[in-house]
C-alpha cells in the first residue's frame, strides 16, 4: 500500500473510531510498528487536522454563500441583519454577537441587532463618541479585540457601557468595522463571557460577515435614498401639476376679468369670475363694508359682519398691496384691498373652498382686486362727470338768468330732466370735503328726473314734490350715515317757479342755524323766517352780538347761581311789563321789580331804552332758540 493511500485509510479509520488510543489501535490492526508506525501516525494526525480545517472552511463558505443569496433577495433590512448576526453567532461560537450602527451626525453607535444577550439594557445600548472598544474600531477603521475588557484603556471606559457589559458578564470582545469606501457604517462584535484571544482566522471570518452587513446597510441606505428621491419627485410633480392648474385658473380669470371690464358689468362679473375659478364664496365690499357684489352663495357670516381681525388683514393688504390669508371664525380665508394710490374703495373677501389657495391664486386675487379698483375709479370718474354736469345745471337754474333759460332747459332735457316740473328744493349744509359724497348719497333716493349738485357752498336737490315726496329728516339721516358727519337739512315750502327765492330763504336759515352752532338738524324755513329775514351772518359775528348784549347777565347768573336771564326773557316776552312778567313767572310784582333793579346794575340804567331793549329782545330770543335746538329731547 502506498504511503498516501495508507494515510488516507488511517484517517478514515480515525474518523470512525473514538478514543485516545484510536491511532495506535488502528496501526496495530494494520500490523505496523516502529519508525514506520510513528511516521504514519504523525501524517494521519496532520491529515485529520487538515480535513477538519477544510470542513470548517467549507461550512464557513457555505454560510457566506447563504448570506450572499439573502443579500441578493434583500426585502426586509431588519430581518436580513438579524439573520446575519445569528449566523455570525453560530459560526464564531461566541457567547454574544451584536451589530452597532454608526450615526455620522452624532458619532454615536447604537446597538441594532443582537444574538445571545440576556439583558434588555444591552439591547438598547448607545456608545458615546470616543468611548468603548467600538469607538476605537470606528476611529482606526480596523478590527480591534480585547482579552479582558475590564483591563482595557481607562480613558475609553464609560459608565453606561461598563454597566451594560457587566450585566451580560462579558469579558473578551472582537469588533470589526463595516465600511463603505471611507465611510464607517457600523461595527460587528462577537464577545465571550470568559477571557479569550481571538485567532486571525476568526478575525478574517468576522470581517467577511461584516462586509456582508455593510452591503446590507449600504443597500438599505440606497433604497431609503431612492424612496426619498421618489417621494421628492412625486411631491415635485404634484407641485408642478398644482402650479400648472393655478396658472390655468389665473389665465382663465384674467381673460374673463378683461371681458368684464370691457363689457362694463360692474363688480358682479368680477365676483362671479373669482368664485367660479377658485371654487369658493366671494364678496366685494366698499369702504363702508357694505356688500357691492357677491357670488358662490350663501355668503359666509363674516362677510356680512366683518370682524376686527378681518379689518386688520384688509389694512395689511392696503399697506402691502398683496392678498393676505386669514383664518377667521366667520368663514373668511383671504382678503385683498381695493386701492388706487391713497384712495380706498373696499376689499375682496374670499371664503372656504374646494382646495387650498396657492401662490398663483393669491396673485390672481390681487389682479382681481386691481380690476375692482379700476372699476371703482371708472365709476368715480363717471359719477364725478355727472356731478359736475348736475352742479352746473343747479347753479344756472338758481342763478335765474333769463337769457340763459333756454340753454339750461336744453341741457337738462339732454339728461332727461324737465326744468318746469322742478318745484321743490332741499338744502344740505355739509363740510366742503364731503359735499361730493353727500350728493352721491342723495341721488339714489330721488327719481332720475331730479337734479342734485353743489351751489354756493351747499348741496342742493331740486325735485318734483309730486313725483318724489321727501322726508327731510330721513334724507338727513341717510346723508349723515353716508359721510359719517353731522348734516344740517333745510326745506323751504314748495312752489312752482320760485326755486331761486326758495334757495335764498333756505340758505339764510342754514347760515342762521350754523351761527347758532346747530349742525345736525332737519327743519323747515318757516320756523326761522323772523330771524333769517333780519340776520344773515356767521357764527363769530352772532356769538359776539349775543355776548355783547346779554353776556353780562349770563356771567352774573353763573357767578351767583341766580336766574336773571330767565327774568329778562319773561320781561321781553311780556312787552316789558313788570306786572305781566310777575304773573308769567308766578312771583310778586315787588320781586320782579327787585330783579329788574339788579338788571339795571348788570346791564346799565339805559337798557330799557327803545334801541337797547330792541337789541336785547332779539338777543334773548336767539339765545332761547339756540338752547331749545340744542336740547336732546327737542324734536326736529
Amino acid at each position: 500500500m502506498a504511503d498516501d493511500e495508507q494515510a488516507t485509510a488511517i484517517s478514515a479509520l480515525i474518523d470512525a473510531v473514538v478514543g485516545p488510543t484510536a491511532v495506535g489501535d488502528a496501526l496495530e490492526g494494520l500490523g505496523l510498528e516502529g519508525v514506520a508506525a510513528t511516521d504514519l501516525a504523525e501524517r494521519a494526525h496532520r491529515a485529520r487536522a487538515e480535513h477538519t480545517r477544510l470542513r470548517r472552511r467549507e461550512h464557513e463558505l457555505s454560510a457566506l454563500f447563504s448570506s450572499a443569496r439573502e443579500l441578493a433577495e434583500l426585502r426586509d433590512t431588519d430581518a436580513v441583519l438579524a439573520r446575519l448576526v445569528q449566523r455570525a453567532h453560530e459560526m464564531m461560537g461566541g457567547d454574544v454577537t451584536y451589530l452597532s450602527e454608526f450615526d455620522a451626525a452624532t458619532r454615536e453607535l447604537r446597538v441594532r441587532e443582537t444574538a445571545g444577550t440576556v439583558s434588555a439594557e444591552f439591547q438598547h445600548l448607545r456608545v458615546p463618541p470616543g468611548r468603548g472598544l467600538a469607538s476605537v474600531v470606528v476611529e482606526t477603521r480596523t478590527p480591534q479585540s480585547v482579552t479582558r475588557y475590564a483591563e482595557y484603556e481607562q480613558e475609553r471606559h464609560d459608565q453606561g457601557i461598563d454597566d451594560a457589559v457587566a450585566a451580560e458578564g462579558l469579558v473578551s470582545m472582537l469588533g470589526v468595522p463595516m465600511l463603505s469606501g471611507d465611510d464607517v457604517l457600523g461595527v460587528l462584535f462577537v464577545a465571550n463571557r470568559e477571557a479569550y484571544a481571538f485567532a486571525p482566522e476568526e478575525i478574517a471570518l468576522l470581517s467577511a460577515l461584516a462586509d456582508h452587513a455593510s452591503v446590507v446597510l449600504q443597500t438599505a441606505q440606497t433604497l431609503r435614498e431612492l424612496r426619498e428621491s421618489e417621494d421628492e419627485t412625486r411631491q415635485a410633480l404634484e407641485r408642478l401639476t398644482g402650479h400648472i392648474a393655478e396658472r390655468d385658473r389665473a389665465n382663465t380669470v384674467h381673460q374673463e376679468l378683461v371681458q368684464a371690464v370691457l363689457a362694463g358689468g360692474g363688480f358682479s362679473p368680477v365676483a362671479e369670475t373669482l368664485a367660479s375659478a377658485l371654487g369658493r364664496t366671494v364678496a366685494i365690499v366698499d369702504a363702508r363694508e357694505q356688500v357691492l357684489a357677491a357670488a358662490g352663495l350663501p355668503l359666509a357670516p363674516g362677510m356680512l359682519q366683518i370682524a376686527d381681525a378681518v379689518r386688520g388683514a384688509i389694512s395689511e393688504s392696503r399697506r402691502s398691496g398683496h392678498c393676505v390669508p386669514i383664518t377667521d371664525p366667520g368663514g373668511i380665508r383671504a382678503v385683498a384691498a381695493l386701492t388706487a394710490g391713497s384712495q380706498d374703495f373696499g376689499a375682496v373677501l374670499l371664503g372656504d373652498g374646494e382646495f387650498e389657495l396657492g401662490a398663483v391664486d393669491f396673485r390672481t386675487i390681487e389682479r382681481a382686486a386691481q380690476v375692482g379698483a379700476l372699476l371703482a375709479l371708472q365709476q368715480e370718474a363717471i359719477a364725478g362727470a355727472d356731478h359736475r354736469v348736475q352742479s352746473e345745471l343747479v347753479a344756472d337754474l338758481l342763478d335765474d338768468v333769463p337769457e340763459r333759460r333756454a340753454d339750461v332747459e336744453r341741457r337738462a332735457r339732454r339728461i332727461g330732466v324737465a326744468i318746469d316740473e322742478l318745484d321743490a328744493l332741499l338744502l344740505f349744509a355739509v363740510p366742503g370735503e364731503h359735499r361730493t359724497a353727500a350728493a352721491r348719497a342723495i341721488g339714489p333716493f330721488l327719481d332720475d328726473r331730479a337734479l342734485v349738485g353743489e351751489y354756493r357752498g351747499f348741496v342742493v336737490a331740486a325735485y318734483s314734490s309730486v313725483r318724489s315726496p321727501v322726508d327731510a329728516e330721513q334724507f338727513r339721516a341717510r346723508v349723515a350715515h353716508a359721510i359719517q358727519r353731522p348734516v344740517l337739512a333745510v326745506i323751504p315750502p314748495a312752489a312752482p317757479g320760485t326755486l331761486p327765492a326758495a334757495f335764498i330763504v333756505a340758505m339764510r336759515t342754514a347760515r342762521l342755524l350754523a351761527a347758532l352752532e346747530i349742525d345736525d338738524l332737519a327743519t323747515s324755513t318757516d320756523d326761522y323766517l323772523p330771524y333769517s329775514a333780519v340776520l344773515d351772518t356767521d357764527a363769530s359775528t352772532l356769538s359776539g352780538f349775543l355776548r355783547d348784549t346779554i353776556g353780562a347777565v349770563r356771567t352774573y347768573d353763573a357767578d351767583r347761581g341766580t336766574d336773571l336771564l330767565g327774568t329778562l326773557r319773561a320781561f321781553v316776552r311780556n312787552n316789558a311789563s313788570p306786572t305781566r312778567t310777575a304773573r308769567a313767572l308766578n312771583f310778586h310784582t315787588n320781586t320782579i321789580l327787585q330783579r329788574l333793579e339788579r338788571l339795571d346794575r348788570v346791564l346799565g340804567d339805559d337798557w330799557r331804552d327803545d334801541e337797547r331793549l330792541f337789541r336785547i329782545g332779539i338777543a334773548v330770543r336767539l339765545d332761547d332758540l339756540r338752547e331749545r335746538l340744542l336740547r336732546p329731547t327737542t324734536p326736529s
